[in-house]
């Protein structure tokens, strides 16, 4: 088992005070919210400290929050669910296609052609934020 790091209460409260995080009551308030995720999950979730892990875990479940209230999914097939998150969030084929390992599976699976795997659909809920079972 590996030590767990110590977070650092200062610097959190700095990023924090950075960040400004808040439910999100309008559409643009979430989407500055979601760039604020973004550049976050641009780096290396290795490269991320524990207080910047904490802040992005944070803003995610904020943006959770405003999407289940303002952009609720009903019941749909998997391939409808994952067209949704990334138009709500003005995402393309090239930004996701490293979670399918190719830019083929990719292609077929926004396509229909191919279902998404019990592997990427935990890729996916990880990159969303979301249950793998929506992707199922």
């Amino acid at each position: 088992m590996s030590p767990v790091a110590k977070m650092d209460e200062k610097r959190y409260v700095r990023l924090l005070a950075l960040a400004g995080p808040r439910v999100p009551e309008t559409e643009k308030e979430y989407k500055g919210l979601l760039a604020q995720i973004e550049k976050l999950m641009d780096r290396n979730e290795e490269d991320l400290s524990v207080e910047e892990t904490r802040l992005l875990t944070l803003l995610s479940v904020l943006a959770e929050q405003y999407e289940e209230k303002n952009h609720p999914i009903s019941e749909a097939e998997p391939l409808e669910v994952l067209r949704h998150l990334m138009e709500a969030r003005g995402l393309t084929h090239k930004d996701i296609w490293t979670l399918f390992g190719s830019r083929g599976t990719a292609s077929d699976v926004l396509n229909g052609k191919r279902s998404i795997s019990k592997t990427n659909a935990k890729r996916l809920a990880k990159f969303f934020h979301v249950s793998a079972e929506l992707f199922i």
